[in-house]
């Protein structure tokens, strides 16, 4: 009685560890997001691809209100799988984040910057009494000095950079796709098809209007939705 009461404390408190150094409610956090539908980013010669599967439960609700993809500058784009509110609030912090360092230095914000100061905000409510960590995790991309970037974030607070990868749902399965097929001279239609092609391959009833692509070209900078019909030519 008095292991399970103490297991139960660990469990239950975000600022205490257990013996074996674990934090279980940012474990719980990545089961959150383990739960939610997938979303990846590419990497490609010509600029970044992010798209995200928009799983509708009825006919009756507008696709178009389930929203994966966000933009947070006009170089940068970001995913996200998990609890939506909770990237929504993360997704208004880095935007902020890129209007102030417009008005500041009169010049947009470098991509890791950006991932840095999500990351920084994901990592205080790792460690504070009273909250609980952001069940999500983003995956963002976008142009730095002329060259595609994407990171992913873990609800921790750490990030990796990444040429291709996966968050959500079948993450796993998605991520070995990449490794047998990504070449690092995709352009970025072919990095709509291998981001397509990926998620389909571990979530059978997907269509071309279930799945939300942006891309962000290295030669403009500039980010772009793509709508239904748009993906739909790429992928037949």
């Amino acid at each position: 009685m008095i292991q399970d009461s103490q297991q139960q404390a660990y469990d239950r408190a975000i600022t205490i560890f257990s013996p074996d150094g674990r934090l279980y409610q940012v474990e719980y956090a990545r089961e959150a997001v383990k739960r939610g539908t997938a979303s990846v980013g590419v990497t490609t010669d010509e600029g970044v691809v992010l798209g995200a599967y928009k799983r509708v439960p009825t006919e009756l609700m507008e696709a178009e209100n389930v929203e994966k993809i966000f933009q947070i500058d006009e170089h940068i784009g970001a995913a996200s799988a998990g609890h939506v509110t909770d990237a929504r609030k993360l997704i208004d912090i880095l935007r902020r984040e890129a209007q102030v360092n417009r008005a500041s230095y009169q010049e947009p914000i470098g991509v890791e910057t950006v991932v840095r100061r999500l990351c920084d905000e994901m990592q205080k409510y790792t460690q504070q009494g009273g909250v609980r960590p952001f069940g999500v995790s983003v995956i963002v991309g976008g142009i730095e000095d002329g060259e595609p970037r994407v990171f992913e974030t873990d609800p921790s607070g750490s990030f990796y950079e990444w040429r291709a990868t996966a968050i959500g749902e079948n993450s796993a399965e998605i991520k070995e796709r990449f490794e047998q097929d990504y070449e690092d001279d995709l352009s970025l239609g072919e990095g709509v098809t291998l981001a397509y092609d990926a998620v389909k391959e571990s979530n059978d009833d997907i269509t071309p209007e279930a799945f939300e692509v942006a891309f962000i070209e290295k030669e403009t900078e500039e980010f772009r939705n793509l709508s239904a019909d748009e993906v739909r030519e790429y992928v037949e």
